[in-house]
């Protein structure tokens, strides 16, 4: 007698257990899961039974759909976005998660054309829409689109020294002139209290992290300054030759400290006064290759040379 073979059909999962599962794998993989993922982590689940449990989180607003180069993504929903975007079409939406991955470096209007596949005058519209619900801003001049409530990274901006994409050279001064001033009232407070000379050059440092502080209380900055900020201008006080610096070691943990080692600076007076032609402004002028006799840019009206030869 023939032996019949008796196909064995596996029992159906229970559509609940297949959509906390992907749930459970979107939690996994933050930036998102293709299907072949959850193909993988549960190969015994029919395709059907996958894409009706799929629809239905993408229909009850738990998951979002986004396209990428190897095809879609699924990613778990953010609760608090969803509330912003409630009411949004699938393209403003789609818009809006390019620019949320983005983060705090931005995208240009072109990179999400490419990313989304629409069309330029669709975009335009989206942004401009989107700005108006204050979901994204432009980061700068050049239309860098990031989410509204992010601080734009220092690439974007150009950190601390400028404002719209242009140099802050007043801004940058008058940091300059407050960092010298602080370093020369703790010089004088040295030099006042009458000690030996050791003590009194010891006394007359201060590390990066006290000028900070002190430029900090001062409330002269409408951005929000760094350590590395201050150092920047301190350096600028050495090539002037009205600062020096020494490193000196530090115990772990110690404020102002990086890697067991800490910055001190000092006001100095020069031995000898710089010459005149060591002070001349062309050898630090940006547009010393312009400039010429009879030109845009020439020493005849250049007001950093008037102002050298009266000194």
């Amino acid at each position: 007698m023939a032996e019949v073979k008796v196909k064995v059909q596996p029992p159906d999962a229970d559509p609940v257990e297949i959509e906390n599962r992907i749930i459970e794998l979107c939690h996994q993989f933050p930036h998102g899961i293709t299907d072949q993922v959850i193909q993988n982590e549960m190969p015994h689940i029919e395709a059907q039974q996958r894409a009706v449990a799929i629809n239905r989180l993408l229909s009850m607003g738990q998951l979002d759909l986004l396209r990428s180069n190897t095809g879609l993504l699924y990613r778990i929903k953010d609760s608090q976005n969803a509330g912003k975007m409630k009411g949004s079409d699938n393209q403003e939406k789609l818009v809006y998660q390019i620019i949320e991955d983005a983060g705090n470096k931005g995208i240009w209007s072109r990179d999400i054309r490419y990313k989304s596949n629409l069309p330029l005058t669709e975009i335009n519209k989206i942004l401009k829409n989107l700005e108006s619900k204050n979901l994204i801003k432009a980061a700068s001049k050049k239309k860098v689109y990031m989410l509204y409530n992010l601080q734009p990274d220092r690439s974007v901006t150009g950190g601390a020294w400028y404002s719209d994409q242009d140099f802050e050279s007043e801004f940058v001064e008058v940091l300059n002139q407050q960092c010298f001033k602080f370093l020369q009232t703790k010089a004088e407070t040295a030099r006042e209290s009458k000690q030996n000379p050791m003590i009194q050059r010891n006394s007359s440092f201060a590390s990066s992290h006290e000028v900070w502080k002190y430029i900090c209380e001062l409330g002269i900055s409408k951005v929000e300054l760094s350590m590395e900020d201050i150092e920047t201008i301190l350096n600028t006080l050495i090539y002037d030759g009205k600062v020096e610096m020494t490193i000196i070691a530090a115990k772990e943990g110690t404020v102002g400290s990086v890697d067991g080692h800490m910055k001190l600076y000092r006001a100095v007076n020069p031995i000898i006064p710089p010459t005149g032609l060591v002070r001349a402004p062309c050898g630090l002028c940006p547009v010393f290759d312009d400039c010429h006799e009879g030109g845009e840019i020439s020493p005849s009206n250049c007001i950093y040379m008037t102002e050298w030869l009266e000194f």
